[in-house]
């Protein structure tokens, strides 16, 4: 909000009420070692006209860049009536729907995007959305805690080819509860899991994780993968792109009895890129484990008129029940965000989304192969693949990322702090927004960049 009403007098007033001498005393309970001495990181309180003057700067640092960076967040093109649509007052402003009779509309409107969802990842059941894929996981994980009761071990089995962001939020989540994030390593040919790579006696397993695609782009043996788990007695949490799902087999279908929960970042469908948000988590799951899902569920139900009517269900959360038995720390979820994805897939349908997808997976062909016919570019991993995939350059990751950055193009992300073993390479994503000379930009430039940067590393030879 742009002006925070309360003054020292209102705080002051608002703790005599309670019977706190000090803001500090609401937090009492919590013990002294779990506090944290303070926020360094943060910088002070400023005035209203300096952080004016702030958020303007920031907003004018998002150039219309050429992009070609995907990583976990997409440059779709969003129709102009799902935003027109959804910061209508009726949504725009909504609160959380407690008052079933005051709410109908959004509970309905969530009620489809649930329906949807199940839908598309083949899956019983969806909740009403969480706060955004890496979140979305770490719910996952501490899901498959619970509803594994044959597992002991809370150990999670996580290969690193699930995003790097999403496994250092989930570790940071449940590190603390006795949870272990086991990682396993990738093929470096192929760039995915190598289903013989498994043992065959893993010992006690709670749950593997199987991103499809996985983060360097390429499709998992997610049929092989999810048999071995099951087989060993652990659940298995996938991790997907919602709008892959418009194309490949849904995790409801995998092997031979499915995976048993589903999360990811539900941005691609809908929600501008942002500069990094908000977005909003997806999770799905077999009826079976329904009573362990986090957030919310919306039920339908019939009025003693028999008309149809709509109602927040299955609320184990803590501020429903006791915390101690609460699954989730979930609150409220990103309910707006929400809205935009149910009317995109609605204006959409099932054949739009799936010429989106289509369309992804054939400009990132072309992509692949222009840069194919450029010097000192290599296609990194011989594997099928969705929209995105890894390319390694000859020259430093940084300087031709920095070169295509001045003319406006954002070339991919680098892969050199989180696989620093795959060298100079980076993570590039052509979404159904590219066009052929989208295409041709890039490469021109990347030509023109490569000959220089090489001319300047080669040592100048003396006159005879």
């Amino acid at each position: 909000m742009p002006f925070i009403p309360h003054t020292d007098d209102d705080v002051k007033t608002m703790l005599d009420a309670i019977g706190a001498n000090s803001i500090e005393d609401l937090f009492a309970e919590i013990p002294a070692e779990l506090r944290s001495e303070g926020l360094d990181s943060i910088p002070d309180g400023v005035n209203e006209m300096d952080i004016s003057r702030l958020m303007r700067e920031r907003a004018d640092q998002d150039s219309r860049s050429l992009c070609f960076a995907g990583a976990g967040a997409y440059e779709h093109h969003i129709p102009a009536a799902v935003w027109e649509l959804t910061t209508r007052g009726e949504f725009y402003t909504a609160y959380t729907p407690y008052q079933a009779e005051a709410s109908q509309g959004t509970l309905q409107l969530l009620y489809e995007y649930q329906s949807m969802m199940a839908s598309l990842t083949g899956m019983d059941v969806s909740n009403a959305s969480l706060y955004d894929g890496a979140s979305a996981l770490a719910e996952a994980v501490l899901m498959a805690v619970r509803a594994n009761r044959k597992s002991k071990s809370k150990r999670i089995l996580t290969p690193r080819t699930v995003h790097p962001d999403y496994r250092r939020v989930a570790n940071t989540i449940v590190h603390n509860q006795g949870i272990v994030l086991d990682e396993l390593d990738f093929d470096r040919q192929q760039g995915v899991i190598d289903p013989a790579s498994l043992p065959d006696d893993p010992g006690d397993v709670t749950a593997l994780i199987i991103p499809q695609p996985n983060y360097f782009g390429a499709l998992e043996d997610v049929d092989v993968l999810t048999d071995w788990a099951h087989a060993h007695g652990a659940l298995v949490i996938a991790v997907v792109n919602p709008v892959s799902l418009a194309i490949l087999t849904p995790p409801g279908e995998w092997g031979d009895s499915g995976a048993d929960i589903v999360c990811g970042d539900g941005q691609p469908l809908g929600a501008p890129l942002s500069s990094g948000g908000p977005y909003f988590g997806f999770m799905c799951c077999r009826k079976a484990f329904v009573r362990q899902m986090p957030g919310r569920i919306i039920g339908r139900t019939t009025d003693l008129d028999g008309k149809s009517g709509y109602t927040l269900t299955l609320q184990a959360r803590e501020q429903h029940i006791r915390r101690s038995k609460a699954t989730s720390n979930i609150c409220t979820n990103q309910g707006l965000l929400v809205t935009a994805a149910t009317i995109y897939m609605s204006l959409l349908g099932a054949q739009g989304l799936e010429r989106v997808a289509l369309a992804c997976h054939a400009n990132t062909m072309k992509l692949l192969a222009a840069l194919d016919e450029t010097d000192g570019v290599t296609k990194l991993f011989d594997r099928p693949l969705f929209h995105e995939a890894v390319v390694q350059f000859d020259l430093p990751v940084a300087d031709v990322m920095r070169a295509l950055s001045v003319q406006g193009i954002i070339g991919g992300v680098s892969l050199a702090d989180d696989y620093p073993e795959l060298g100079n390479s980076i993570l590039i994503c052509a979404t159904e927004t590219k066009t052929d000379a989208d295409i041709e930009t890039y490469t021109a430039s990347l030509k023109r960049i490569a000959m220089r940067l090489t001319a300047n590393r080669c040592p100048v030879q003396p006159k005879m």
